[in-house]
């Protein structure tokens, strides 16, 4: 069951959940308000919650529309392109075989079929990003399961528009967003005990923030680095 609130000029919508306290939260890139509330908490009541914390919300989707973005990538040569928050310039070259994206020093070799639209570009670059992730998270998870004494059953890499990952604790899934490739590993390394400390609790409540501070002392200063560095304008945070 969803509702919509209109407090002014800001809209919230309203999900019902299962849980035992009331979440706000601002998205990227625009800025969504979203509301998670307990399945029989009263509209009234959430939407008097929702006025005490109308300038927390203005001061974070300021925040968004101040951060720097990405200019819209065409995936031609000299474009700055990004893996493990190092900047290569992308060099692309043509010839009549399977697609492929190597490092070169400083630069980024994409190597396509002749005639290849920028859609295809795109996707395989993409694909080679999810490469990359998959290949830095398995050790990663191996790591901080036995740091947390969970377990991870699935874990997904996917291009995600408003989150940089997801856990599904009933499944033990976890979903991350290809886009981590381009930031630094310890970015990376924060987004995984985020949704790893999810399994020993859902919310985002005083017992999940004592436990992030027990695991990973800085994953502050990591969430915020993460929500410094540039997005981008397409689709694009935590």
């Amino acid at each position: 069951m969803a509702d919509r609130l209109e407090l002014g000029d800001i809209v919230a919508d309203v999900v019902r959940k299962d849980i035992k306290n009331v979440h706000l939260s601002v998205y990227p890139p625009t800025g969504t308000v979203r509301i998670s509330a307990p399945l029989n908490m009263k509209l009234d009541t959430i939407r008097i919650f929702a006025i005490s914390k109308i300038s927390w919300i203005r001061k974070q989707q300021q925040k968004l529309n101040d951060q720097e973005r990405e200019t819209c990538r065409e995936y031609l040569d000299g474009e700055s392109h990004y893996l493990w928050g190092k900047r290569y310039l992308l060099k692309v070259t043509e010839k009549n075989a399977a697609p492929v994206v190597k490092l070169s020093h400083s630069e980024m070799v994409l190597r396509i079929r002749p005639g290849a639209t920028e859609a295809k570009r795109r996707s395989v670059v993409d694909e080679w990003y999810r490469q990359q992730v998959k290949e830095a998270v398995s050790p990663l998870i191996a790591k901080w399961e036995k740091n947390l004494e969970v377990s991870v059953k699935h874990f997904i890499v996917r291009k995600m528009k408003t989150r940089w990952g997801t856990c599904t604790p009933d499944s033990r899934t976890i979903r991350l967003n290809l886009e981590l490739a381009k930031k630094p590993p310890e970015c990376l390394e924060y987004i995984i005990v985020h949704e790893l400390t999810h399994l020993l609790e859902p919310t985002h409540n005083s017992h999940f923030i004592a436990l992030m501070d027990q695991f990973l002392p800085k994953w502050r200063f990591c969430r915020d680095e993460l929500n410094r560095l540039p997005v981008k304008q397409e689709s694009w945070g935590y």
